[in-house]
């Protein structure tokens, strides 16, 4: 079923030849770009005849020319500069007859076809002026930049829905008596909902079109503002290619992650979250189903993991610690629970609403790979306390239950001698049993793939609680779980988690609340872009389900604030559980929709068949699940001992240790701490080259600094390369930089060595500035600066490879007066030859004239 904003494909007209398409002249693209050739046009190919006549050619990306209205002076905007920056050649296209256009329908030869001009008259279908169109799209509608607008701030589906021409808050939607004929509110509406709206699109381009809404009235698409919302709720867009064939494999897949994960639940709840049980059961209840209506994953799954539940049962201790609540409060433990998940909620939905998507790529591996792993050792250590059965004596002990991992060590290697023997075999024993099956399986699946329907945890947590029940295991001191329910007696109580009463746990759970945010949605970001789209290994899977960041963490801020409001567990998606969903037949987010129903069913139905469940099974599982999370770690040691990368090894030491020896939290202030100074240490870094040239050529330059010996340097030049944008952040230490490489060469050399390189080799500078693609006004602030400078001591400055005439970078330029500072235009050149060509005769023209 094709999309509500999808356009027809242009048809084959009758006259189309069904021979091999080429064209029926030589192209002569690749000497249209070579200096010298001829710019002689061919003639126009015939006017299109097919429905695809209204899709305009695409835009020349070298021409500077892009107006909507051909009827302007272009001479206005004829390039200044000599023909290296702008070549002029450029400007012209050699077309050619297409053996395809010759029959009447239009050349699809691609992007660099050389016929991209077309001189076919309009369409009467089009809706736009395509007769002004050279190139390959445009930023802006017809010139217009709203990017400072409404549409800058709130993007443009707000702006074009909401506040863009013909929104349906206005009165003159469709102007007057055109509104009254077409049915008052009623018609508006429709024609709101379909993308429709007052007076012609030929004046609503010209005024404030986003560039959204502008190419897809040129293009002839329809529903412009449903297709906003079929972007941003994924689940209708899914929904309509749903089929019954994947309903097997989507129900398998939910039985199999239910049997496996239903379970581990639980044990996060209780035994790493210290809250009722159930509350971990509600993670599957909510989060799934939400996530499914508003992921753009298919195939991930969500639900709790055991670092969240780590870090949230961290919250939970230090409110006992302190008082606030009491140890055995199951109700208080719950509603602080809520607290936490639902500010990891906000904090995500507020970064997805903000557009904060990049955030993943802030946390550094080393430090992930670190914190992980030491997360993964602190549940081992945590977790063989239960399944040893000193659980009773380490509450009597004191330090020992909320200290750190090392106190829990000495703790357990004191009293071994009072290990309960029924409860250690059981732990120990279902440990080993899931550890056995999980390696047959990693080795039988890629020849049985089959092998992963077998839910072993499954069949372990039931033989156990049966085993429990028919040698009545908990009359010889083995713990249960007893009954299985709410704190507040409803099955799905709801309590808000941001009311006055609960500002103090708010506080508390503050930066935890964030970091459980942040390492959630990095999981959830590695999982959904190892399963992309969902299309299928031979697209037998949804089709155009395209993964964004940004919609990833609103529903994932959405589903957890839900989960909040029900006392849940923090919940993202692993990519664990979503490689289980997709080895099983998952396909579509169904799978996601009938594990919480299945859920509401154990709720409501199964929860007393879990009272004979040993509490040692579950330590058990999650063991497996902490082995899990430091396994990884020998080999990313590995990799980096064999790139030398010492600097990574000791950030991943230092958070383990700060971790393992310490505290949870002092291992999180460091890693976040660590990384953010190493982003802010790599961004505020110029990263500018002095330039040789290389020997045998005349306009081949290399950085000098990785190529010594190999360049030559230019007498009374110095070269210098900014290979990125400016900006605040990257100009504080762009003077001092620059001052080594005039005393020394190099940036690499210690400011306290003495002047190495002669002052007459600084006589012109020569700023090489192509990757420059960005400037704001703290960068050109210091680049005047810089120039005052050297104008000031007598040192000529030229400037290379410029951004064309009428960009932002060349308005700046302009405006903070550096053009007029280096001496005019004229010292803006195509290239660095031509610069040291220009310094060259200026040079020689001053000694002239001094004698």
């Amino acid at each position: 079923m094709s999309s509500p904003h999808s356009r027809p494909s242009p048809p084959r007209t009758p006259t189309q030849p069904h021979s091999p398409h080429h064209p029926s002249t030589p192209s002569r693209l690749k000497h249209s770009h070579a200096p010298g050739s001829s710019t002689q046009e061919d003639p126009p190919s015939p006017p299109f005849e097919t429905p695809a006549s209204r899709f305009p050619p695409p835009l020349n990306p070298f021409h500077a020319d892009q107006r909507a209205d051909p009827s302007e002076d272009n001479s206005r905007s004829t390039p200044w500069s000599p023909s290296p920056l702008r070549p002029r050649h450029w400007r012209n296209y050699s077309t050619h007859n297409c053996a395809q256009s010759q029959g009447g329908g239009p050349c699809e030869h691609g992007a660099f076809s050389p016929n991209i001009r077309s001189t076919s008259p309009k369409s009467p279908t089009s809706t736009l002026d395509d007769d002004s169109d050279h190139g390959y799209g445009g930023r802006y509608a017809r010139g217009q930049s709203i990017v400072g607008g409404v549409n800058g701030v709130l993007g443009d589906a707000v702006g074009d829905t909401v506040f863009g021409d013909g929104n349906i808050f206005s009165s003159t939607h469709d102007g007057g008596a055109q509104g009254k004929e077409n049915g008052g509110w009623s018609g508006s509406w429709r024609r709101w909902w379909g993308g429709g709206g007052g007076g012609d699109d030929r004046d609503r381009g010209k005024k404030t079109m986003s560039t959204t809404r502008w190419l897809a009235t040129k293009h002839g698409i329809q529903n412009k503002r449903s297709m906003y919302l079929v972007y941003y709720f994924p689940f209708l867009q899914w929904i309509t290619q749903y089929q019954w064939a994947f309903f097997k494999g989507d129900l398998v897949a939910a039985l199999t992650m239910a049997s496996f994960y239903i379970p581990m639940s639980l044990s996060y709840a209780s035994n790493l979250g210290h809250i009722p049980p159930i509350n971990g059961l509600y993670s599957f209840v909510f989060n799934p189903f939400i996530y499914a209506l508003l992921g753009s994953c298919p195939q991930m799954v969500v639900g709790p993991e055991a670092a969240g539940s780590l870090l949230l049962g961290t919250v939970v201790k230090s409110s006992i610690d302190v008082g606030h609540v009491g140890d055995e409060d199951d109700a208080m433990n719950a509603r602080i629970a809520g607290v936490v998940t639902g500010m990891a909620g906000a904090v995500i939905l507020i970064a997805g609403l903000t557009r904060l998507g990049f955030l993943d790529s802030v946390l550094s591996r080393p430090f992930l790979r670190g914190f992980i792993s030491a997360i993964g050792f602190v549940i081992l250590v945590d977790q063989l306390i239960p399944e040893m059965g000193l659980h009773h004596l380490a509450k009597h002990v004191g330090g020992v239950r909320h200290g750190s991992s090392v106190d829990k060590i000495v703790f357990l290697v004191e009293n071994v001698k009072h290990a309960h023997k029924l409860t250690c075999a059981v732990a120990f024993g279902s440990f080993a049993i899931i550890m056995v099956c999980r390696e047959f399986k990693r080795r039988l699946q890629p020849r049985i793939p089959s092998v992963a329907y077998i839910p072993d945890r499954f069949i372990v947590v039931v033989l156990s609680a049966v085993l429990t029940w028919r040698f009545s295991w908990h009359e010889h001191g083995l713990e249960i779980l007893g009954d299985v329910r709410s704190s507040t007696g409803s099955p799905f109580p709801f309590r808000f988690p941001f009311i006055p009463t609960h500002m103090q746990h708010v506080r508390e759970a503050m930066s935890t609340s964030f970091l459980i945010a942040l390492l959630g949605f990095f999981e959830s970001s590695v999982a959904a872009k190892s399963l992309g789209g969902g299309e299928g290994k031979h697209g037998d899977g949804l089709q155009g389900m395209s993964l964004s960041a940004n919609r990833e963490l609103v529903a994932l801020g959405v589903a957890n604030v839900v989960g909040g409001c029900f006392m849940a567990l923090p919940a993202f998606g692993g990519y664990g559980r979503s490689k289980v969903n997709a080895s099983t037949g998952g396909k579509t987010p169904m799978s996601s929709i009938l594990l919480s129903i299945i859920t509401i069913v154990c709720i409501l139905f199964l929860l007393p068949y879990f009272y004979y469940l040993p509490k040692a099974v579950l330590s058990s599982m999650i063991s497996v699940v902490a082995y899990s999370l430091i396994e990884e770690a020998p080999h990313d040691i590995s990799f980096f001992l064999h790139l030398s990368a010492y600097p990574e090894l000791f950030l991943m030491a230092l958070i383990f240790l700060a971790t393992v020896f310490y505290s949870l939290p002092l291992g999180i202030a460091l890693g976040i701490g660590l990384s953010l100074l190493a982003v802010i240490r790599h961004a505020t870094k110029p990263r500018i080259q002095i330039l040789g040239k290389v020997p045998g050529t005349s306009s081949d330059f290399e950085n000098a600094e990785t190529s010594p010996g190999k360049v030559e340097f230019s007498e009374n030049c110095l070269i210098v390369k900014i290979p990125e944008p400016l900006t605040f952040a990257n100009t504080g230490e762009l003077k001092g930089r620059l001052r080594r490489l005039e005393l020394y060469g190099t940036t690499a050399a210690h400011p306290a060595l003495p002047r190495v390189r002669d002052q007459r080799h600084n006589e012109n500078i020569i700023f090489d500035i192509h990757g420059v693609t960005g400037l704001d006004g703290s960068g050109t602030q210091v680049l005047c600066e810089i120039v005052d400078g050297y104008v000031a001591r007598g040192v000529r400055v030229f400037f290379c490879r410029c951004p064309r005439e009428g960009s932002k970078v060349w308005g700046l330029f302009e405006r903070s007066g550096i053009v007029e500072r280096c001496g005019g235009r004229g010292h803006f050149l195509g290239s660095v030859e031509e610069a040291l060509r220009m310094a060259e005769r200026e040079g020689e023209g001053e000694g002239q004239r001094g004698v």
